[in-house]
């Protein structure tokens, strides 16, 4: 008798595709190859049956059965369903996004043999072989005092694994494989109180228990999960820590390897070439992994083992995809622990809105930390600088500038933080009042002077710059605002022979460079730094004692109802990088604004008084998470089409009592990447509600024809 495989497949289609089963033995989960039209294409078997369901006509049969991946469990089949039916997406572009890419292709996947770690046990006799004025290999050399796999030695400099293969051959680094390289764990530190208390409920958690870890930066977070997941290592089980950026995985890795020598790490991240990713996958899959540290996809990573889950800095928007399949990685992990049946922690010095909500209702349970935890340390003092009616010195107030110089004649470092890269965001004619645009979006061009060129941070477009008016000819055309590359022109003038170091994507584009600037400052090599948001979370360094906050009110008059709470969140980050030692900090925010309510919560150093505020403001004006909320998006070439396609997807939802439609309207950002934008947003009392809403009306929608414009939906949008 026939048998059918039912197979998710990576198309725009929801549904199975149903395929007889014909001189194989085909698994739930396994992974097949078959045909699809003129094409081939390579699935997951989601379910075997005796009859075809409802497929029409004559099946197609299975080409072949793949061997190189083992069979998906049931949990991790079952959990990318969940995640398709919440976010309504084809479950096989689910099944295809949470698989390495090797995985996804029409051919066998042969992995390569294991690779070993590379260590050094002899220092001070490797450095003596290494110029003193070989920075970069020396900084490889120390960074080996910690076994380092090949992939993560790539990633410290483009150079750093041909160093290291030489070294290995002339006997000054050793080799062994990763399981059986057993050095000396780098020692637990003394815990305080709170964080005694906190390790100590994690452990005994037997179940699903969702935690929200709220500590003030610096109040020793990372340890908490350090001495927590050895104890969960101890009876057998895998540890998930998500992270919600990549240039935090190295320095997490790093600490990770050095506490727990000898324990099988996984890293899952954009920074790993398809084979690598795919090779720490299944070591996850196969239970050899025991600790598994990666960004937001590696929350599907299969692990039959798993007993506990982590999302390290939770309030991240980083969590949550912004294109494709746009899911929020901590809420699948919540989801996921509890399918598992397993504690999960939510770690963050800034709770998001919707983690603190629920902890007030006790749907979490709240672990505070609220000393730093360094004996000695103390949090640094913030003090505002307005900057209405003073004159500012290359974008700098006269007492931030002394400030900086105090800091560096006591041999500390200086952290500027400028959350905007380039020369300046704006080139103006300064007869007509022209600035240069962007012709691909709604967008100013930015100035990248060093480049010679313009470019649109939001599509990637960019052209040469322009030496006269498009408009009245005038060749008088002048940089308006202040970029990161302008800061670092100007500051030399003010601190002759001082090191100063540019931190941003566009200084750290090549792979290796992020680490190498870091090692600078972790060295002490770099006097002033000067960072983006890549540097506002995460990293703690010895010297650093006077931070610099420069353009701070953008979130304070923003149209997204989420701004404060990323403002207080960043600048409570950024602050917290400065007096992590027993040196007092000091922080301080150039600001138009000084009287704002906004900045004197954020003097308070307290951030429950400004959460309870803003969840009850939400609460009032029914603003997610007192609302669930979706928002249809439409391109299309002009906005006339978007926002009529919007109104016929409206027309197929049904009202309801205490369900919100609203109307059609222009996106915040109208024009991007050469479409124009339109939004429909519909808000509903619970979650339960919106999804019997969505449910019900997604069929029609997708048999509307609506030409050229192209749709989306996001369920729990956190861009608006």
């Amino acid at each position: 008798m026939a048998s059918f495989a039912l197979v998710a497949l990576d198309v725009p289609l929801k549904k199975l595709f149903a395929y007889e089963v014909v001189n194989f033995t085909v698994a739930v989960g396994s992974r097949v190859l078959v045909p699809f039209g003129p094409r081939r294409l390579s699935g997951v078997v989601m379910d075997v049956r005796d009859d075809a369901a409802d497929f029409t006509g004559t099946p197609k049969s299975i080409i072949t059965v793949f061997n190189d991946l083992p069979a998906l469990s049931a949990d991790t089949l079952q959990l990318c369903q969940f995640v398709a039916d919440y976010y309504h997406y084809p479950i096989g572009a689910v099944v295809s996004a949470a698989l390495p890419t090797v995985f996804r292709a029409n051919s066998l996947f042969s992995e390569p043999a294991a690779a070993s770690v590379y260590f050094v046990e002899a220092l001070d006799a490797l450095l003596n072989q290494i110029s003193k004025r070989a920075h970069a290999q020396r900084k490889v050399a120390e960074a080996l005092l910690v076994p380092h796999t090949p992939a993560a030695l790539r990633r410290l400099h483009d150079s750093a694994w041909r160093w290291t293969k030489a070294w290995h051959e002339a006997g000054w680094v050793q080799a062994a494989a990763e399981e059986k390289c057993v050095g000396a764990a780098s020692p637990e530190l003394p815990l305080n109180a709170e964080q005694a208390a906190a390790v100590d409920e994690l452990v005994q958690a037997k179940d699903f228990m969702p935690f929200l870890l709220y500590g003030i930066t610096g109040s020793g977070k990372t340890e908490v999960y350090l001495q927590t997941i050895s104890q969960v290592l101890a009876r057998g089980f895998q540890v998930l820590v998500l992270i919600p950026e990549i240039n935090l995985t190295p320095q997490l890795e790093g600490r990770f390897r050095a506490r727990f020598p000898g324990v099988r790490m996984a890293a899952l991240h954009s920074g790993l070439n398809n084979t690598e990713r795919a090779v720490n996958w299944l070591a996850a899959l196969r239970g050899e992994a025991q600790i598994v540290l990666g960004t937001r996809l590696a929350v599907f990573t299969p692990l039959p083992k798993l007993g506990m889950i982590i999302v390290d800095e939770e309030h991240d928007p980083s969590f949550k995809q912004q294109e494709g399949l746009r899911y929020s990685a901590r809420d699948v992990a919540v989801y996921r622990a509890r399918q598992a049946k397993v504690p999960i922690v939510l770690g963050s010095a800034t709770p998001s809105i919707e983690s603190w909500a629920n902890a007030k209702a006790k749907r979490y349970r709240l672990l505070p930390l609220t000393q730093r935890a360094v004996a000695g340390a103390v949090l640094p003092k913030i003090v505002l600088l307005p900057t209405k009616n003073v004159g500012l010195v290359d974008g700098l107030h006269v007492m931030a500038l002394a400030a900086m110089h105090a800091a560096l004649e006591r041999g500390e470092q200086v952290l500027i933080f400028l959350n905007r890269r380039g020369f300046s965001p704006v080139l103006q004619c300064g007869e007509c009042g022209w600035m240069a645009s962007c012709s691909h979006c709604s967008a100013r061009l930015v100035l990248h002077l060093k480049e010679r060129r313009l470019r649109c941070h939001h599509c990637g477009h960019e052209e040469a710059i322009t030496h006269a008016c498009p408009d009245c000819g005038n060749h008088d055309l002048k940089p308006v605002g202040q970029g990161t590359q302008r800061l670092e022109e100007s500051l030399p003038q003010h601190f002759p022979g001082k090191k100063i170091l540019r931190i941003d994507r566009d200084s750290t584009s090549k792979k290796g460079e992020l680490d190498a600037a870091l090692a600078q400052v972790h060295s002490g090599e770099a006097d002033i730094i000067i960072g983006t948001q890549m540097l506002a979370k995460g990293h703690d360094f010895d010297r650093l004692n006077c931070v610099v906050i420069l353009n701070a009110d953008t979130g304070l008059y923003s149209v997204d109802f989420r701004a404060e709470e990323r403002l207080f969140a960043l600048l409570t980050q950024v602050a917290g990088r400065a007096g992590r030692r027993e040196s007092p900090g000091e922080v301080f925010i150039q600001t138009a604004f000084s009287d704002h309510p906004f900045y004197h919560q954020l003097l308070a150093r307290d951030y429950a008084p400004f959460a309870n505020r803003t969840l009850e403001e939400r609460n009032m004006l029914l603003l997610p998470p007192a609302n669930a909320w979706a928002l249809f998006r439409a391109d299309a070439p002009e906005l006339e089409q978007a926002l009529a396609a919007l109104a016929n997807i409206r027309k197929c939802i049904s009202p309801e009592p205490d369900l919100v439609l609203n109307q059609p309207v222009a996106a915040t950002m109208l024009k991007k990447a050469g479409v124009e934008r339109a939004q429909l947003l519909i808000a509903a009392k619970s979650k339960v509600q919106l999804q019997a809403v969505l449910g019900e009306a997604l069929p029609t929608i997708q048999a509307l024809k609506l030409g050229k414009v192209r749709w989306t939906l996001d369920v729990d949008p956190v861009e608006v």
